[in-house]
């Protein structure tokens, strides 16, 4: 016993070593990596960034271009867009990894119950899973955010909600594979039970997919809360939302277009950079798709 304990701290360190030499190889997952980490430390270091506050009005300057006093211009109450879009950053973070952290521990848990006992409990579960899957996820969103109400909090539980089924399906999958693996076979004989299997033996062992699968949701909630937000059904203005923003500006689309070009540009370079990020830890977590 002593010898495998002393063994599987190397092992692990050897596949860790392993897992980021095949990531680092990969330049646009490390493109991703980078531009995720900056938009991260933006939203960490807000107050410090952002030259204005980003409720502060000026109605003498509004709809102003970019300057070098306002690198993205001014909106219609004269607020600094600058300030909105890195404010916004936090918000929309906030949402997308906070919604995505819920869906996926609901997520686990459904499918690792369900491909581990099976039988009736695995049929009631996947049917449910299936009804909740024949609906649009952006109509089921917007059909719980107007139940709710308005709000970040209501925001992020429509959300979460709508991206449960995916991770049930796929640590589902998952674990109909590995529970007929050979060390779960020994945990059994060993008198482990069976949450102690699923947590010890099962869910370590299929966390790859899994990974994946989370890095790619932050960005579908991202998406999805700033949608919610830009029909009115999320974060309400005057807090600073790359949704709102968009919504608030697309009244002067036409002739001042930088109060939707920058919140657009931010959604779209975030979810982006997840999608490379996403692609990399696949291509480094499974050998069958490295190139």
């Amino acid at each position: 016993m002593e010898m495998n304990l002393q063994d599987k701290a190397p092992r692990e360190a050897s596949l860790m070593g392993d897992l980021i030499r095949q990531f680092s190889k990969n330049k646009m997952a490390i493109l991703g990596l980078s531009i995720v980490v900056l938009f991260v430390l933006v939203a960490i270091f807000a107050p410090l960034i952002a030259p204005y506050a980003p409720e502060a009005q000026d109605l003498a300057n509004r709809f102003l271009p970019p300057s070098a006093a306002h690198p993205f211009g001014t909106d219609n109450f004269g607020r600094d867009v600058f300030s909105n879009v890195v404010y916004g950053a936090r918000i929309s973070l906030f949402v997308g990894i906070f919604a995505t952290l819920i869906s996926l521990a609901l997520g686990t848990f459904l499918g690792a119950i369900s491909g581990y006992y099976g039988g009736k409990l695995d049929n009631v579960i996947m049917r449910m899973v299936d009804i909740v899957l024949s609906i649009p996820s952006l109509v089921l969103a917007i059909a719980i955010s107007a139940a709710l109400g308005t709000g970040m909090w209501n925001l992020i539980l429509a959300v979460s909600l709508t991206g449960i089924t995916g991770y049930a399906r796929l640590v589902r999958a998952s674990v109909l594979s590995a529970k007929e693996r050979e060390y779960v076979e020994a945990a059994r004989i060993g008198g482990a039970g069976d949450f102690r299997i699923i947590l010890r033996h099962i869910l370590p062992n299929i966390t790859g997919p899994i990974i994946v699968q989370a890095t790619l949701g932050v960005g579908t909630a991202i998406l999805q809360g700033a949608s919610l937000s830009f029909i009115g059904l999320g974060v309400q203005p005057p807090t600073p939302e790359w949704g709102n923003m968009l919504s608030q500006g697309r009244a002067f689309i036409r002739d001042y277009p930088h109060m939707t070009l920058f919140p657009g540009l931010a959604i779209a370079l975030t979810i982006f950079s997840l999608n490379l990020l996403g692609d990399g830890l696949r291509d480094a977590l499974d050998p069958k798709a490295r190139r």
